[in-house]
């Protein structure tokens, strides 16, 4: 994947909102956490819409995918943060269009849960690295103080954040496995694959998933999708981030252990990144080695070429 160029001060960064409604309050305070970061947010017309029908959508499916691409298009912008998630980028995602997203080259682009079919698209059809991050306007981002630092060293000093990893890391598989990072929310992975330009197989990628709201019988059912559709063959590793309100985690482990077990393939759990209270940002289309020590030493991620440049 093509990476983009880290932000510096004073950098003009699109605010967009490609799924969910926003709550106008907690826009505002990441706002300031933006402005605090020497960086000028700049908040695209509809934003702050809702659908007059459909009211969990920031606005229509037409409207929604222009700002994106007004953002992705403009040369003044450097970076585009999504506002949150909730649902809604599976029905814009075709209406944007590509030849000229390619064409105006890479940019910093961050979010996560919905946002997954985004950063598929962004990988499968435009060829750029992106990253699975916290949103301006979401809980995590403005209550955790970890996760906006995280955020924030990746953006400006991406070298100093090259190995990832909470304490509660741990082998579910022990192993060691070295690929090019994809995912993000399991659900959203799996609801994609068969689409038009979906993956079609993993071979030489390291999967990234987490989820939530997902009942353990509910994500047995999306991970068995995956492997009956391909879309897993010749993973090289997996890496489990938070399930955050999936059920009791020891029947989400049992579900995750007999599903990828079989695979032969080293897998990690709990490494700290998605919908828990402390999301690690996880860049998506760069290479890095997954090591989980089979004697119960630290288990770790570590991305061999920063995600940004």
């Amino acid at each position: 994947m093509t990476r983009p160029s880290r932000l510096r001060p004073g950098a003009r960064v699109a605010v967009v909102a490609p799924s969910g409604p926003v709550p106008a309050d907690r826009l505002e305070a990441g706002l300031g956490v933006l402005r605090g970061w020497g960086l000028e947010p700049v908040v695209f017309p509809h934003v702050r819409d809702v659908h007059p029908e459909l009211d969990y959508l920031a606005g229509t499916d037409t409207d929604r995918a222009a700002d994106l691409q007004a953002a992705w298009c403009d040369p003044s912008v450097d970076a585009v943060f999504c506002a949150r998630g909730g649902y809604g980028a599976h029905r814009m995602v075709d209406l944007l269009d590509w030849a000229a997203i390619r064409a105006a080259g890479p940019k910093v682009f961050v979010g996560y849960s919905d946002i997954t079919v985004l950063h598929e698209a962004f990988a499968l059809r435009a060829g750029c690295a992106t990253l699975h991050g916290p949103m301006v306007a979401t809980e995590a981002f403005l209550k955790d103080a970890a996760t906006r630092e995280h955020l924030r060293a990746t953006l400006f000093e991406p070298e100093t954040v090259l190995t990832l990893g909470l304490d509660t890391a741990a082998a579910l598989v022990p192993g060691q496995a070295r690929g090019v990072l994809y995912g993000g929310c399991v659900s959203l992975l799996a609801a994609t694959a068969g689409t038009p330009q979906a993956r079609t197989g993993a071979r030489g990628g390291l999967l990234v998933i987490e989820d939530t709201g997902e009942e353990p019988y509910r994500l047995d059912g999306i991970l068995t999708r995956l492997l009956r559709s391909g879309a897993l063959e010749g993973l090289s590793g997996v890496v489990c981030g938070s399930w955050q309100e999936c059920g009791p985690y020891g029947k989400i482990r049992a579900v995750l252990a007999d599903r990828f077990g079989p695979l032969g393939i080293p897998v990690i759990e709990e490494l700290g990144f998605g919908h828990g209270p402390t999301a690690l940002t996880i860049p998506l289309g760069v290479p890095a080695v997954l090591d989980a020590p089979a004697d119960g030493g630290r288990c770790t991620l570590t991305v061999e070429a920063p995600a940004l440049l």
